[in-house]
């Protein structure tokens, strides 16, 4: 079974940039869809980037288009989640999660939005507080 770990978060200033890892154990991730999600108080949970299990593609949120970039690298088991521009609205407590349907394709649309909130997998997430 995949267990997830992340790390990167922090405090920033406005305008700042934080890089967050994910790092997978226990199996490969090449089958998962893989997604960063964020969970602020009194906000919904939020799919922020996602990528599918195969083939290329990405989904951001509105919020973060343009400003966040989600990759990874199976190889070393890590996804990645550049944040830059960021804003004070960004401040969440962030956590990676992956998914797997046999071979089932998931695209990365369903990763963020279908599997919201019943993602597989998940790690324990990384605090991420933008501030002044």
């Amino acid at each position: 079974q995949v267990q997830l770990v992340e790390s990167g978060g922090g405090l920033v200033q406005p305008g700042g940039s934080l890089r967050l890892s994910c790092v997978g154990s226990g199996g490969i991730l090449d089958y998962h869809a893989i997604g960063w999600f964020r969970q602020a108080p009194g906000k919904e949970r939020e799919g922020v980037a996602c990528t599918p299990n195969r083939g290329g593609g990405t989904y951001y949120a509105d919020s973060v288009k343009g400003r966040f970039t989600i990759s990874r690298d199976n190889a070393q088991k890590t996804v990645y989640l550049q944040m830059n521009g960021l804003k004070p609205e960004d401040t969440a407590f962030y956590y990676c999660a992956a998914e797997r349907r046999g071979f089932s394709f998931i695209s990365a649309r369903a990763m963020c939005v279908d599997f919201l909130d019943s993602a597989d997998r998940r790690g324990p997430g990384t605090q991420v507080t933008v501030s002044s």
